[in-house]
């Protein structure tokens, strides 16, 4: 009884020295990296990077991709992965604009269509990797392989959406108070936002909640953090990992009808490459790849760093494709490595950890014992 009120206290002791968690560390780096790189295009670039409308921009053109990656850090969090979900909203695009110009539907049941077909995927994904416990790379791959063939039976052919509403619907500018800016001309154009940009902000709010205040998201990063211990303490891991694919998937329906919004057509290569770009994201995010440490702002913040990048090596007349991939391979790199380092750090201070509660707990009991 006097060795596991001796061992608790010292833990305590332990814990209030800890500093900052691995998972703020690797937020405040993201955001230090994205605000440093941004700065520096507007101070030495300038074009392109001054007006508060090219901000704007990189959201409008990445709302989708931010949905879909919050999705990949929550299966990432829990140690899995998700490479369908650009297949996957491929799939959207082109099942939604077939509805709608080939079969008289509304925008109402094209979205129900994306979030079915999301939601599909997650439940069938999700039970595999989490009750068949088959590993969610192969599942996955195959979610993939079975999204990019369902395409091509839907429709072959690229093609624009003509129906009236959903016209509408995408046209749709949300203006931006106070941000606008004036053109050669002298007329003043105000800054504006799309819809889908709204949709992606509120599900980086909803699942930043979600993972901070909630029982499932603690749950998600003890899973991730060591499935064992999860399991001693009571948490049903299979049922974690299968929520996990599951609100991804369901994510995934969102930011394909986001997506769909913003491109208002149908093609078979549409979304191609952007479970990479997900993954990416979440990773220069400060995601481990490991599990157990991720951050849905660090998501969010990973995403504008990505797209800024991309759009600095543009700027700076670049346009090859291969120095885009070339960059953002470096920027992976340099993320990896730092993750690397928090984790023979965290693996040393494990050590010590329990170094120091072991000798806390002879030196008091052998006190006791005198």
């Amino acid at each position: 009884m006097l060795s596991m009120s001796i061992n608790t206290s010292a833990e305590k002791q332990l814990k209030k020295r800890a500093g900052i968690t691995d998972t703020n560390l690797l937020l405040f780096i993201t955001i230090t990296v994205f605000f440093i790189m941004y700065a520096c295009a507007v101070i030495f670039l300038k074009k392109g990077f001054t007006k508060p409308q090219s901000f704007l921009n990189i959201l409008n053109e990445n709302a989708a991709l931010i949905i879909l990656s919050c999705g990949m850090s929550l299966v990432m969090i829990t140690g899995g992965i998700d490479i369908s979900v650009g297949q996957v909203t491929t799939l959207i695009c082109m099942s939604c604009a077939v509805l709608l110009d080939r079969h008289n539907g509304n925008v109402l049941e094209a979205l129900l269509l994306a979030l079915g077909i999301g939601l599909f995927f997650g439940l069938v994904q999700g039970f595999l990797v989490a009750y068949m416990d088959i590993q969610p790379f192969i599942v996955t791959l195959a979610g993939l392989f079975f999204a990019k063939g369902m395409t091509t039976i839907v429709n072959e052919t690229q093609f624009n959406v003509e129906n009236a509403a959903f016209k509408k619907l995408k046209s749709t500018r949300i203006k931006v108070p106070y941000l606008g800016s004036v053109n050669k001309l002298g007329k003043y154009i105000p800054a504006y936002i799309e819809i889908g940009v709204l949709v992606a902000i509120s599900v980086v709010i909803i699942l930043f909640i979600v993972l901070r205040w909630t029982r499932l998201g603690r749950n998600f990063y003890a899973v991730g953090g060591n499935n064992q211990s999860a399991n001693m303490l009571g948490i049903n891991v299979r049922r974690t990992k299968f929520m996990a694919h599951l609100l991804c998937g369901l994510l995934a329906g969102i930011g394909g009808f986001v997506y769909f919004m913003h491109v208002g057509s149908g093609s078979t290569s549409h979304a191609q490459g952007a479970e990479m770009n997900a993954i990416a994201s979440s990773i220069i995010g400060g995601t481990m790849l490991t599990g157990g440490v991720g951050n849905i702002i660090g998501t969010f913040f990973g995403v504008l760093s990505l797209s800024t990048i991309k759009n600095i090596v543009s700027s700076l007349g670049l346009d090859q494709a291969w120095w885009t991939n070339i960059t953002v391979a470096a920027m992976l790199c340099v993320f990896l490595l730092v993750q690397s380092v928090l984790l023979a750090r965290k693996h040393s201070k494990k050590v010590k950890k329990v170094k120091k509660v072991k000798n806390q707990v002879s030196e008091d009991s052998s006190e006791a014992s005198g």
